[in-house]
């Protein structure tokens, strides 16, 4: 604008500049305004597109109702997008509200990516996870996979994979025929089975004075669990094994006898509880640890100690915690699956602070039930699953363990297979414990120790090919 003295007094020129003033900076404070919403509603419609459930109960109706709400003040101090709902760009969020968070059934089961987008009730936070997207990947390939087969489909399956030492977990997957929703890996309604002699066999270690060597004696047969097998008792039907041997065959005379005569209701519930059975892992999403139940029945000790009841009940993520304190000297790890958030503004609103839980056992304990975990692969119950791993070109480079386990349900309907072990590279420090459960229909199809092979040597090849491409 140019001032014309023939057309325009001084004062009319001066009022002209102030409503040009006034006009430029609402303009700016609309361009304030509707660059985040479109780019909000760009993101939106990205992610629905690409990405289908990917956020969760984000409605683009939210916006539009606040509209009115919003301040176009210049105010650099001021950080709030909606009046009264966002949260300042400083705010931290708790471990316990990330919690709740991530209480949704499939939020963080089958994810093929590590990051996505989840509203708050406020704002989108864009939720960073520790997921190994290859790992995961090739996991929901083998079970996709699955669903396709007329025989051997199993009626549930679920996986987990974590990195004991920090809790870190890399991976999550599963599915449940009859509940496409449900999340198999953390809800705690699985029968622990054999499992449990994880549990026995450190107490006896501890409060026996067991190890690998102690001769055991038992009569009749290795999965059964009569009463007259609980007896002390010699005769020529007798079998002696090492307690290494029956815990890697998983023997459940023997297990049930140190359960009923040497260890009692009492230290079994010692144990249980001090495991996490009956309690809550502060973790940073929310799943089932174990419930169990300890009555004043020898026998009932019995079928405790060698897992052969339907009563004692774990999750796969608390199977995993199980190997996880193996590894980590007896320190119970504490699995988290977020590494950070962001809030709509880019700024880090949670982080994850590396933590373990109690110790359980003690560190040699721990090592001597590791000692047999190993024995569980070359000899014992997975030696099958994990035929020719010696030979192998990753699984070579290995030292693995485990232990299985397997019962029906109530009405023999499905019968419940596990593997909960670990595997650590004999050359560096690098190791990972997991834990499958597989709910096999009429036809046993592919057991959980054989995916448990999978899972490890695919993990462990993609860390050598790295390790390589860093030479």
């Amino acid at each position: 604008m140019y001032l014309n003295s023939k057309q325009n007094t001084w004062r009319e020129f001066q009022s002209e500049l102030q409503l040009d003033s006034k006009r430029k900076k609402r303009f700016s404070g609309l361009k304030k305004f509707f660059i985040p919403v479109l780019t909000i509603f760009a993101l939106t419609y990205f992610f629905n597109l690409n990405f289908p459930g990917i956020i969760n109960t984000h409605k683009i109706s939210n916006l539009l109702e606040n509209i009115g709400n919003f301040n176009f003040s210049s105010d650099k101090n001021n950080t709030s997008d909606t009046a009264g709902t966002s949260t300042p760009a400083d705010n931290k969020i708790t471990k316990t509200e990330l919690r709740n968070l991530l209480a949704g059934n499939q939020l963080l089961i089958n994810r093929k990516n590590s990051r996505f987008i989840l509203n708050d009730g406020r704002e989108p936070l864009e939720i960073y996870t520790s997921l190994n997207e290859e790992l995961q990947r090739f996991m929901i390939k083998k079970l996709d996979m699955l669903k396709t087969l007329d025989r051997g489909k199993p009626q549930r399956i679920a996986m987990v994979v974590m990195k004991p030492e920090t809790g870190r977990m890399l991976a999550m997957a599963g599915f449940d025929l009859s509940n496409p929703e449900f999340n198999t890996c953390t809800q705690g309604q699985y029968p622990a089975a054999s499992v449990f002699k994880i549990i026995t066999a450190s107490a006896a270690i501890e409060n026996c004075g067991y190890h690998p060597a102690t001769p055991i004696y038992f009569n009749g047969g290795k999965y059964t669990l009569y009463k007259r097998q609980l007896k002390e008792r010699k005769n020529k039907y007798t079998i002696k094994v090492s307690f290494a041997h029956a815990f890697a065959e998983s023997i459940n005379p023997v297990f049930g006898r140190i359960g009923s005569k040497y260890l009692g209701g009492e230290t079994l519930q010692k144990y249980a509880s001090a495991f996490g059975f009956n309690k809550h892992i502060e973790s940073d999403f929310p799943f089932k640890t174990g419930s169990i139940k300890i009555t004043n029945r020898p026998y009932q000790w019995a079928e405790v100690g060698c897992g052969f009841n339907e009563t004692t009940k774990i999750s796969p993520m608390f199977a995993l915690v199980l190997s996880g304190t193996m590894l980590n000297s007896g320190m119970e790890p504490v699995p988290g699956i977020v590494d950070k958030v962001k809030n709509s503004q880019g700024k880090t609103i949670y982080r994850r602070k590396q933590k373990t839980g109690p110790r359980i056992i003690n560190a040699q304990t721990a090592e001597t039930v590791m000692r047999m975990m190993k024995k569980t692969i070359t000899t014992g119950t997975a030696k099958k699953s994990f035929r020719g791993f010696k030979r192998d070109r990753i699984l070579s480079k290995l030292t693995l363990g485990g232990k299985t386990g397997s019962i029906y349900n109530k009405g023999h309907s499905v019968k419940y297979d596990w593997f909960t072990g670990f595997a650590r590279a004999k050359k560096s420090k690098e190791q990972i414990a997991l834990a499958v459960l597989v709910g096999h229909r009429k036809y046993i199809g592919t057991r959980a120790a054989r995916y448990g092979r999978m899972i490890i040597k695919k993990y462990f090849t993609l860390y050598f090919d790295s390790e390589q491409k860093t030479l």
